[in-house]
């Protein structure tokens, strides 16, 4: 298949950004996040009431993934079928009201499967959201305001937790699923008023299962987009093998107080959100495909000295730290960059592909995700599994797309 939309070999000419739109596809990109990280201070009150082991309190995170990931194979071809509207809506509805109904789950089983509808709900916003930035955008533009969304999508690590505890610690956990209603109100109320339907009706998909299939079936055919599509999950994997082993180590290994470790995770996070702003200037200068021919291997390097230094064990606490900010940072160039090619390549159905982008983000971090714990609980074998991800990101550009042949990003 050879889509229309895919020259890439100058940087396109980004339009200028309301900050007010920008604002709100964030606020609805991040609603997922913000489901996810303002609960964990939760959970082991949650386990303690309801009489849950911690292996089923922690399904009850693992649910909302799952909803997630799913949610989103359905929502994005119904947006592509009914326009960006109303699936939000709809999508949005259901999360406060699985959300209110987990604040009087009787069980761990009811409130697993709550949370699951949840992540359903929520995964609407988020599919709808990188929609209208394909309906609007392309190329370094597109990419240009998916990093400008990293700047309220990086809020979720670095604060949701923090405001999770505190609501969990004067009205108890229950009373967190209060709020993420009260959020997904918000929200809901802010896409009715401001949110623009940006789908024509002559440009819409046919409705069904058929034609849901139909669309994956023409996104599978493109081996450049499944390449393109599978990026932003290894990038995603990187960042969770991170999020997943910096306990052991940082706390662990290094002793550090549970605000120590808040306080370095923050600084981290903000690492990560500050490249993606970097990668919002440079799209003005240079393709999105030539930022990842080199930021990729630059990742590579700096994970690699990064594990020298791990299982050396020398430099010590900063020794770690300072390579690992910059290789948060390099890889917040991956996401908006690949998804932005990804999405141009079928802005026909731009749902149904940001849908396929969305789930294979979270299916592959929440696979590599047990391999942190199975490598070992150290800092090398975090580096390790974030250097195979950052391999395997290097080897699906190099292999499945032209992007390493000379003047092969004009066929991205």
């Amino acid at each position: 298949m050879a889509p229309a939309e895919s020259s890439f070999s100058r940087p396109a000419q980004p339009s200028r950004l309301s900050p007010t739109f920008v604002a709100l596809l964030g606020s609805m990109t991040a609603l997922g996040a913000f489901t996810t990280d303002t609960y964990l201070p939760s959970l082991p009150a949650v386990g303690l009431d309801l009489g849950a082991s911690p292996a089923a309190t922690q399904l009850t995170i693992s649910g909302t993934l799952i909803g997630g990931a799913l949610g989103q194979l359905v929502i994005g071809p119904l947006s592509d079928r009914f326009g960006r509207r109303r699936p939000a809506l709809i999508g949005i509805t259901v999360h406060i009201v699985a959300s209110l109904l987990c604040v009087v789950a009787p069980g761990i089983v009811p409130l697993i499967g709550l949370r699951v509808v949840q992540g359903v709900g929520n995964s609407a916003a988020g599919v709808v959201a990188m929609a209208v930035i394909r309906d609007r955008y392309t190329g370094s533009a597109a990419a240009r305001v998916i990093s400008r969304l990293m700047l309220i999508i990086g809020a979720a690590p670095l604060f949701a937790p923090s405001i999770g505890g505190l609501i969990a610690g004067v009205w108890g956990w229950r009373a967190v699923f209060v709020a993420l209603a009260l959020l997904g109100a918000v929200i809901g109320l802010l896409v009715l008023r401001w949110l623009p339907e940006t789908l024509a009706v002559e440009r819409r998909q046919a409705a069904g299962l058929r034609g849901a299939l139909r669309g994956y079936r023409a996104l599978l055919r493109d081996r450049h987009f499944v390449a393109l599509a599978v990026l932003p999950g290894l990038g995603q994997a990187t960042l969770m093998s991170y999020v997943a082993g910096s306990p052991y180590v940082l706390r662990q290994g290094f002793g550090l107080s549970a605000n120590q470790f808040a306080l370095l995770f923050a600084i981290n996070g903000a690492g990560l959100v500050g490249g993606a702003q970097v990668n919002a200037w440079l799209v003005y200068r240079m393709a999105p495909i030539r930022i990842l021919r080199f930021m990729i291997p630059m990742a590579i390097g700096l994970a690699v000295v990064l594990l020298v230094i791990a299982r050396a064990g020398t430099g010590g606490l900063i020794g770690l730290l300072v390579p690992l900010w910059f290789l948060l940072a390099i890889n917040g160039f991956v996401a908006p960059n690949a998804s932005a090619l990804a999405l141009s390549r079928h802005g026909e159905r731009a749902g149904t592909a940001a849908a396929m982008i969305g789930s294979l983000q979270v299916g592959l971090a929440g696979a590599v995700i047990p391999l942190v714990g199975l490598v070992g609980e150290d800092a090398a074998a975090m580096t390790s599994v974030m250097l195979g991800c950052l391999v395997a990101a290097l080897a699906v550009l190099a292999f499945a797309t032209p992007a390493y042949r000379r003047g092969g990003w004009t066929g991205v």
